[in-house]
C-alpha cells in the first residue's frame, strides 16, 4: 500500500538524517504516538480505529495517560492478532467482516505479504498525507519532502498544546501538512522566527471568536512551493481522499519546473511589481480533481480558473474592481507561458499591438471602429474571422502601422488553433489595459 511506501521512504531518511536506527513499531511508539494521540487533542482521527474507541463516558479530551496508553497496546494487540483491514492498517481495505460505515481506497486485488512493520509503516504514511481544497490530499515518495512534512508535525503538535490556544481545531494534520509546505518552502513567505499571529496573518488559520482551524490550502499554492525544492524536476504524486467514503484518483506527474516557468515569466513582465504573492497564487491552478483529469499537472493544469469566461466568449476585463489588476498578471502570466513554454525568450508582443488598436481606434469619432474591434476582431472564434477583421483594419492605416498589422495578420495565420486561443485573449486583455490606462 502507498502509505506504507511513502512511510518506508520516510522513515529510511529520519534514521539517516538523526543518526538512529528506530523501527517502525519504534518510532510509532515514540515519536508518532506521543505527538498525535498521546494529548488531550488528537492530531488525527482514524474512523474506527483504537485510538477512537471510547468506552462509556470516555472522550479523548478527559483521557489520562494510562487510558491512552490502553489504547495503544489495544492497536498492539489488533497489529499482532488481526488480518489488517482499515480501522488499523492506513490505506487498507475496509474490514469485509465488521460492519464499520466505511469504504475502501488505495486497495489493490494482488495477494500482497504483509508485516507487522507494514501496518506501523502506513500509519506513518498516512500522517504525511498531504491535503489541498476539493477534499482530496496528496503523497509524494520523497525524503526531502516527507522530512519536511515531519517538521511541521512538531510545530502544529506546539500550538495544539498551547493552553492560550485552547479554541484551536484538532485532527487536521494533512490540511496542516499542506499548509506548512505551502509556507516553509516558499523563501518569499517562509519566516524563521514565526509565530501563530503571522500564519494566522498569512491565512495558514482562520480564527474567529468562537473558533482557530487550519485552511485548507489550494493545490497550486503547494505547486508553486515544491517548485521552489525541486525547480526543474518531475515527481509523482498519489492523489486519494480518506473519509467515510474513500476516493482514489491515483498516481499522477506533478511537472515542477512549470511552477518555477510561470515564477520567471512573472517577473520578466512585472518586475517587482507591489503583488500579494499568496492571492496571486491562489488564482492559478483548475480543480484538483479537473486537473488530476488531464493526466499530468503541469502549466495546462495551473490554468488560472478564472479565465474560462473571457476566452469563451467576448466579455473583457473592466478593470472597474481592484482585484482586477491582479487577475490581470495572473492571466497575462499563463497566457505568454503558454505561448512561449517551448521558447527561451519571453516577450510582450501584444502590448505593443494592443496599443496600436487603441490609436486606430481613437482615430475616428463615432462607434465604427469600436464595434469592429469589440464585436469582430475580439470576438473572432477562429483564425479567419480574425484575420478578416484585421483585412478591415489595415485599409486605414499606413506606415509603420500598416506593415505592423500585415506582419500579426501572417504571424495569426501561422499559429496553431490552440496558441490563437490564448493570443486572442492576452491581446484582449492588454487592450482593455491599456484602455484603462489612456
Amino acid at each position: 500500500m502507498i502509505t506504507t511506501v511513502v512511510g518506508r521512504t520516510f522513515l529510511q531518511a529520519y534514521n539517516q538524517k538523526y543518526q538512529c536506527n528506530k523501527t517502525p513499531k519504534q518510532f510509532f511508539e515514540e515519536v508518532y504516538f506521543d505527538l498525535f494521540y498521546n494529548h488531550p487533542k488528537y492530531m488525527q482521527w482514524v474512523t474506527n480505529s483504537p485510538f477512537v474507541q471510547m468506552k462509556a463516558g470516555q472522550k479523548p479530551e478527559t483521557l489520562d495517560l494510562n487510558e491512552r496508553r490502553e489504547k495503544l497496546l489495544n492497536l498492539y494487540e489488533k497489529v499482532e492478532t488481526l488480518e489488517p483491514d482499515a480501522s488499523f492498517a492506513l490505506g487498507f481495505p475496509a474490514s469485509e467482516t465488521k460492519e464499520y460505515a466505511s469504504t475502501s481506497g488505495l486497495v489493490s486485488d494482488l495477494e500482497i505479504p504483509v508485516t507487522d512493520e507494514d501496518i506501523y509503516l502506513s500509519w506513518i504514511g498516512s500522517g504525511l498525507g498531504i491535503g489541498v481544497a476539493g477534499g482530496f490530499s496528496i503523497l509524494f515518495n520523497d525524503s526531502e519532502i516527507t522530512l519536511q512534512t515531519f517538521e511541521g508535525w512538531k510545530v502544529y503538535r506546539k500550538y495544539l498544546a498551547d493552553e492560550t490556544l485552547a479554541k484551536l481545531r484538532g485532527n487536521q494534520i494533512n490540511t496542516w501538512n499542506g499548509q506548512w509546505l505551502a509556507y516553509s518552502l516558499d523563501p518569499d513567505r517562509f519566516n524563521e522566527e514565526f509565530d501563530f499571529t503571522e500564519l494566522s496573518n498569512a491565512g495558514v488559520f482562520a480564527v474567529d471568536s468562537t473558533l482557530a482551524e487550519v485552511n485548507t490550502v489550494k493545490w497550486s499554492e503547494l505547486f508553486f512551493s515544491l517548485s521552489q525544492l525541486y525547480p526543474d524536476k518531475e515527481i509523482t504524486g498519489y492523489v486519494y481522499g480518506f473519509g467515510q467514503t474513500n476516493k482514489t484518483i491515483g498516481f499522477i506527474p506533478f511537472f515542477l519546473k512549470s511552477g518555477k516557468k510561470l515564477i520567471d515569466v512573472y517577473k520578466k513582465l512585472f518586475g517587482n511589481t507591489n503583488t500579494d504573492k499568496r492571492k496571486f497564487e491562489a488564482l492559478f491552478g483548475m480543480h484538483i480533481k479537473r486537473a488530476c483529469e488531464l493526466g499530468s499537472i503541469g502549466l495546462q493544469a495551473l490554468r488560472p480558473d478564472g479565465i474560462t469566461k473571457y476566452m469563451q466568449d467576448e466579455k473583457n476585463l473592466s478593470f472597474k474592481k481592484e482585484d482586477e489588476i491582479l487577475n490581470y498578471y495572473a492571466y497575462k502570466t499563463w497566457l505568454i507561458t503558454m505561448l512561449t513554454k517551448n521558447k527561451e525568450e519571453v516577450t510582450d508582443y501584444t502590448s505593443k499591438l494592443a496599443q496600436l488598436i487603441l490609436k486606430y481606434r481613437n482615430g475616428a469619432k463615432g462607434t465604427e471602429r469600436t464595434n469592429l474591434i469589440n464585436k469582430e476582431l475580439f470576438a473572432a472564434k477562429s483564425k479567419r474571422s480574425f484575420i478578416d477583421a484585421l483585412v478591415t483594419i489595415v485599409k486605414e492605416l499606413d506606415g509603420g502601422d500598416r506593415e505592423t498589422v500585415k506582419q500579426l495578420r501572417d504571424d495569426v495565420h501561422l499559429m496553431t488553433n490552440e496558441e490563437f486561443g490564448y493570443f486572442s485573449t492576452l491581446l484582449k486583455f492588454d487592450y482593455a489595459y491599456q484602455e484603462k490606462n489612456s
